[in-house]
């Protein structure tokens, strides 16, 4: 097994230490609010070759006993249906996944707040969806003037108006399914409730970015900035903390423009505040976990060129204004790279204007570059991984590995009785035919044998992928970018 850059062990230790020590410098209860995701976070383990997607909620894990969960979702998301981009289910339905997911490895979801609460159609249904299964909802409303109108904020007609969740563990770890979702408002509101019921609680942060003892423009920073250009979050130097001790730090823009409402929550509720700066009142500590820089350096220029073709992908499909791309190559020049640093992208434009037909090209670990195309019976995303599973297995590139007896039925069924329009073979039903031969055919069970090869490769494709291909090919891990063009001309069909 190959030497990681990160070291997660050390990083979860570490963690939960000083978790815990934040926690005993409060007197009845912490509000931990839980930046990014609680787990399944790629971008993390992308940019820290070593740090585990669930690395978050193992650390929990290690003190369950202490620990419920909250989840906040901004009704204005459930209106209009938002969708995770990641793994493209809306967010009320990821809210559900979520508390699936904490339930399941014993974690205790206490409740759920649906923030900016509105009396919607989809927001009651859903709210009634939650109660019919037995989770507490809480509502919270919007405020006028925040975060700058601190006088009225911090009082019975800003936070105290939300509804009061009961909590009954020493750390509330307030979550969401993305970000926007008014996770830190709500750990203030509690904060503001509890002091009225006699309970002394406080408040931190946990955000793995930008990881503030890292210098501004390291790769690890920018490429946290090129992740979240959607929210135009900028990196800056924290003011707070240069003036308070004098020590240059990094945080983000809406961290430090908020930070003035938390310390006067805290001055007005027990005439004084425990935190000096908004890196104060973070418990972040990634950056330790870090063994080899350049590595990290290296795999997080790579992030932000994957984000540069991410964007551009958006732009097209109108989810971006082109002025995010302007942004994009700005972050770009930062870090010194370029488009074509992406070398799996020229090998796929090569394959396509030679065989004139949609194309991939992937890159495996030691620089060799696979391609595959559309043909008449295989989609390029299916073509592509047998030519890559034969490479890997050292199968002959010239030995067909699925018989037409399997492929024809799967061709007939599509076309005949599911009546769908596109007979071609797409990624997973390949490999589900190659599953089926793998049984009586050595080679193809050879060849699925190299799949877990795949986690961590570079695949570029020359047009944008159907939705099936794209889920296929980031559920083995593959990390995909894609030309914004769409191969066909018709506009609800795309890849």
């Amino acid at each position: 097994m190959k030497k990681q850059p990160f070291d997660n062990n050390k990083y979860l230790t570490i963690q939960r230490k000083n978790i815990l020590d934040r926690i005993s410098k409060f007197g009845d209860k912490l509000y931990l609010e839980f930046g990014g995701k609680l787990f399944d976070d790629y971008h993390a383990s992308r940019v820290l070759p070593g740090f585990e997607p669930d690395s978050k909620l193992q650390m929990l894990l290690g003190i369950k006993d202490k620990a419920e969960i909250v989840i906040v979702v901004n009704a204005n998301d459930i209106a209009s249906n938002k969708v995770r981009g990641d793994i493209g289910i809306t967010y009320q339905e990821d809210v559900l996944r979520l508390i699936d997911t904490y339930n399941n490895v014993g974690l205790y979801v206490s409740s759920v707040i649906i923030s900016f609460y509105q009396e919607l159609p989809n927001i009651l249904e859903f709210e009634q969806k939650l109660k019919n299964n037995g989770i507490n909802v809480y509502k919270s409303y919007k405020i006028n003037g925040y975060p700058h109108n601190i006088p009225l904020i911090v009082s019975d007609e800003g936070l105290g108006k939300n509804e009061y969740v009961k909590t009954t563990r020493p750390l509330v770890v307030v979550t969401a399914p993305g970000p926007g979702s008014g996770k830190m408002a709500a750990c203030l509101s509690q904060i503001y409730l509890d002091n009225k019921n006699g309970i002394r609680a406080g408040y931190a942060k946990y955000e793995t970015f930008p990881v503030w003892n890292l210098p501004l423009n390291h790769p690890v920073n920018l490429a946290y900035e090129a992740a979240t250009v959607d929210l135009n979050d900028v990196n800056m130097i924290d003011p707070f903390h240069l003036e308070k001790y004098g020590v240059t730090t990094v945080n983000y823009n809406r961290d430090v423009e908020v930070f003035p409402l938390l310390k006067a929550i805290f001055e007005k509720i027990y005439g004084e505040t425990p935190y000096h700066s908004p890196t104060d009142m973070g418990v972040n500590m990634v950056g330790f976990g870090i063994k080899d820089e350049a590595k990290v350096i290296e795999a997080s220029k790579k992030e932000i060129v994957r984000r540069y073709y991410d964007t551009r992908l958006k732009i097209f499909l109108g989810k971006l204004p082109q002025e995010s791309l302007e942004k994009m190559e700005m972050l770009m020049n930062k870090a010194g790279v370029q488009p074509q640093d992406r070398k799996c992208v020229a090998k796929a434009l090569e394959t396509e204007q030679k065989e004139g037909e949609p194309s991939e090209a992937i890159e495996l670990e030691n620089g060799k570059i696979i391609t595959g195309h559309r043909s008449q019976l295989l989609g390029a995303s299916a073509a592509l991984l047998l030519n890559t599973l034969k490479h890997l297995a050292k199968i002959d590139k010239n030995i067909f590995l699925l018989s037409p007896a399997i492929l024809e039925p799967i061709v007939t069924l599509k076309v005949d009785y599911l009546h769908r329009n596109y007979a071609r073979l797409r990624a997973q039903e390949v490999l589900i035919a190659l599953s089926i031969q793998a049984i009586t055919n050595p080679l193809a069970e050879l060849a699925l044998k190299q799949l877990p090869k795949l986690k961590g490769l570079e695949l570029h494709s020359t047009t944008i992928l159907s939705e099936v291909d794209r889920n296929c090919l980031k559920g083995l891990g593959i990390n995909v970018t894609e030309e914004p063009v769409n191969h066909k001309k018709n506009l609800y069909f795309m890849g």
